[in-house]
């Protein structure tokens, strides 16, 4: 029967009949399907082969319409493709948004490397990354991640954006190793510049923080530990009981930056600030909430620290955490320390300690180290009774 627009609308089922197909002589792969519900008879063009179906609503499509959507899927067929993979390949690609494969990617990086960079790859990746969650990887495109990565920016400064740039193109490289996506969006992503940070606390902003910090509670000790070691704030933030030794701490690799064990010795000025904390029963952090996680909140604890300061009458340029670290690390350079006692007390791994010359070379250091940390806790007495002023942290007579 060759349909025609009147009796699309007026073909309908026999008592008794659920459904009835109608083939369009006019265009033999088109089909009309009357089918009945309880809602009434429900009219559907339907484009069958021997590959599959594809089925259109009548309601808003005209009979030429039809036609001409049936007619297109027929010549799909005589190039070779097959129309019903195309369409279930496409859901798929909708399926595979973002958010739904990250989990895998996640569980499979969680295996492979260690806590704390996990840690960051995931915050990078489920945190700044959720407005694009929603989106098939196949629709993230170069502009849509240029323009996350910009609002990270504006939120969150440059480095943040850089790293989780960073993380993203890793995540699209493994995406395309899966056959998820064609290319990798990431790689025309400008890259931002990064201004290397060179703060270095003078004598007089030494002196301000460590008297700003006079108080009993975990973080005044963990950032004069900070002062007087020169570690990470995950090293002394996280710092355990069962690492602390009679007359060294012990880090373990997996809690280093650079999967190293590494060595502290208890000189007596870090002795102390640890003879002042109390180890309650069964909990093994020395730092933190009743010593049952390592410690939190150091956005909110360095404003209290830094609105101290300012109270104190002293003005201080912004400053980080680990501008603490550089500040030791020049500090002990110019009380003559050597790079190689520098460094093994930073727990660094360059120059003379790469590959196996280093695991040599740290065991004959300990002792050097251990009157490093000695000389710079002595210097932290000096600059905090006012013997050493200015903008130097060391007196020019000893430069």
């Amino acid at each position: 029967m060759k349909l025609t627009e009147k009796s699309v609308v007026e073909l309908s089922l026999r008592p008794g009949q659920n459904e009835r197909q109608i083939t369009d002589t006019a265009l033999p792969c088109l089909r009309l399907r009357l089918r009945r519900t309880r809602k009434g008879i429900t009219r559907t063009y339907i484009y069958k082969y021997d590959g599959g179906s594809f089925s259109l609503d009548v309601a808003g499509t005209t009979l030429a319409a039809a036609r001409k959507w049936a007619g297109s899927l027929q010549a799909a067929r005589r190039l070779g493709r097959d129309p019903a993979q195309e369409r279930d390949a496409g859901r798929l690609q909708v399926e595979q948004t973002m958010g739904a494969v990250l989990p895998a990617y996640l569980q499979l990086k969680q295996s492979t490397i260690r806590p704390r960079p996990y840690g960051e790859l995931e915050r990078h990746l489920m945190k700044y990354l959720k407005p694009l969650h929603r989106l098939p990887l196949s629709a993230i495109s170069t502009p849509t991640l240029s323009a996350r990565l910009s609002a990270i920016t504006h939120e969150s400064g440059v480095t943040t954006s850089d790293n989780v740039r960073r993380s993203v193109h890793a995540f699209l490289v493994w995406a395309m190793r899966q056959g998820l996506i064609r290319s990798n969006p990431a790689i025309g992503v400008e890259r931002r510049p990064l201004k290397s940070r060179d703060r270095v606390l003078d004598a007089d902003e030494i002196r301000a923080i460590w008297e700003s910090t006079a108080g009993p509670d975990d973080y005044s000790a963990i950032v004069r530990l900070l002062l007087l070691t020169g570690c990470r704030i995950s090293e002394i933030g996280g710092l355990q009981w069962p690492e602390v030794c009679s007359d060294r701490i012990e880090l373990p690799g997996e809690r280093t930056k650079n999967g190293r064990a590494h060595v502290i010795p208890l000189v007596p000025q870090i002795a102390g600030i640890l003879a002042s904390r109390t180890q309650p029963s069964g909990r093994a952090n020395v730092f933190g909430r009743n010593g049952d996680s390592a410690f939190v909140g150091w956005g909110a604890s360095k404003a209290a620290l830094d609105a101290r300061i300012a109270a104190a009458g002293i003005k201080m340029k912004p400053w980080r955490h680990h501008d603490i670290r550089r500040t030791v690390a020049t500090g002990l350079s110019e009380l003559g320390t050597s790079v190689e006692v520098i460094e093994t007390m930073l727990n660094h791994v360059s120059g003379f300690r790469r590959g196996v010359a280093g695991v040599y070379v740290r065991s004959r250091l300990e002792a050097p180290v251990r009157n490093a940390l000695t000389a710079w806790g002595e210097h932290i007495g000096e600059i905090v009774e006012g013997r050493v002023q200015g903008d130097r942290i060391v007196p020019l007579r000893r430069a």
